[in-house]
């Protein structure tokens, strides 16, 4: 019987370029073969590897602008595991180089508007939880060989909170919450504004001041005050072990959109759900993932539809199992992607914050088994 695979736990602690280092050590195969991944993505664009350290370059101000301990955490990952800064730099900037180069870099023709992948994240408010407390869970849809390219971080910081999220391996962060209770899931997003006013800052990085936040309201600002290249969408939260709090941050370039509980209940698939970003915004990116509308759906009603009882985790992890509509699913079997690339739903996740506790499945449309991880 073969062995259950689970993501890999890194710990890191000390300064950025300590973190870095510590990181980059602990998971050098992980880091070179996601490097490979999308230099491969980018290659299938037309890019030769001299033009995509170019671009990789061409994100640095940017990188340091946000924040240079940033740049000098990714400089302690390629030094740790043996790669290029370019390479950690592909990593954590994957969107915007995947979806963007021609505005990084005037002399990359850009012919694709292929788009980021699907997810779907929810949350359950303490009222309606059976165990009292706030529960955020999240399915990543995303390149299938990511499933071996991904790592649970967890961060023993200097200055600031505790951190455990789930990621690539060299990237900063993609979701997780601290130990200050506040929580996040992302979602992709597009409209006719993306890639159109500049540089911005990265996603990723994005994402890993989110969860820097000492609290929800300040998470709820980072985004508002950020700089945006491209949309997306952000649930963010923040448990304590009697009460919780939430928001969906719709990101675009220009401005921000927001939608609150209703039930008690938050969901957001890969579409804009505020009425006043639907009437302002063009969304290219529905007409390629029109599952969006009806993942949307069927998990809003599940949820809701538990009147009688509080919602558990069971009812979670079946309702972000459902694969009706497959492959296409709110959990998304391999299927054909853009550029010869293999779409899948990489990795199911729970968090009960107020436990500070994680659950992750990888590969959850063979096997729904759980790894536990702790802060």
């Amino acid at each position: 019987m073969r062995a259950m695979q689970f993501f890999p736990l890194v710990d890191v602690a000390g300064g950025p370029y300590d973190r870095g280092l510590q990181h980059g050590r602990a998971v050098p195969e992980r880091i070179a073969a996601g490097a490979a991944l999308y230099r491969a993505q980018l290659g299938r664009r037309g890019l030769d590897d001299a033009t995509i350290d170019r671009l990789a370059r061409a994100m640095l101000p940017q990188i340091e602008a946000f924040d240079p301990a940033y740049l000098g955490e990714m400089r302690g990952i390629a030094r740790g595991a043996g790669t290029s800064l370019e390479d950690v730099v592909v990593i954590n900037c994957r969107t915007e180089m995947l979806y963007g180069f021609s505005t990084i870099d005037d002399h990359a023709a850009q012919e694709d508007g292929g788009q980021d992948g699907d997810c779907t994240g929810l949350v359950v408010l303490p009222k309606r939880s059976a165990t009292g407390r706030l529960l955020h869970a999240h399915n990543w849809d995303w390149r299938e060989e990511c499933v071996d390219t991904c790592i649970v971080l967890r961060i023993r910081a200097e200055n600031g909170p505790d951190i455990l999220a789930f990621t690539e391996a060299g990237a900063l962060a993609r979701h997780g919450f601290n130990s200050n209770g506040v929580s996040l899931t992302g979602n992709a997003l597009s409209c006719h504004e993306d890639y159109q006013h500049g540089p911005g800052t990265p996603v990723v990085l994005l994402r890993r001041r989110l969860l820097e936040s000492s609290n929800l309201a300040h998470a709820m600002r980072t985004v508002w005050n950020a700089r945006r290249y491209c949309s997306s969408n952000m649930i963010v939260a923040q448990s304590s072990t009697t009460d919780g709090c939430c928001a969906s941050l719709e990101a675009a370039p220009t401005d921000v959109y927001w939608t609150l509980p209703q039930d008690d209940v938050l969901v957001h698939a890969n579409h804009w759900l505020s009425p006043v970003a639907i009437t302002k915004l063009r969304d290219p990116g529905l007409a390629a993932r029109p599952d969006s509308l009806y993942r949307q759906h069927r998990v809003e009603h599940a949820l809701r539809s538990i009147t009688d009882r509080g919602i558990e985790w069971n009812d979670i992890r079946s309702i972000l199992a459902d694969d009706f509509g497959f492959p296409d699913g709110v959990l998304r079997s391999p299927k054909p992607g853009d550029f010869s690339s293999i779409s899948a739903t990489v990795a199911t996740t729970l968090m009960d914050v107020a436990q500070k506790v994680m659950w992750v499945a990888r590969k959850p449309y063979e096997c729904r088994e759980f790894q536990e991880y702790t802060l």
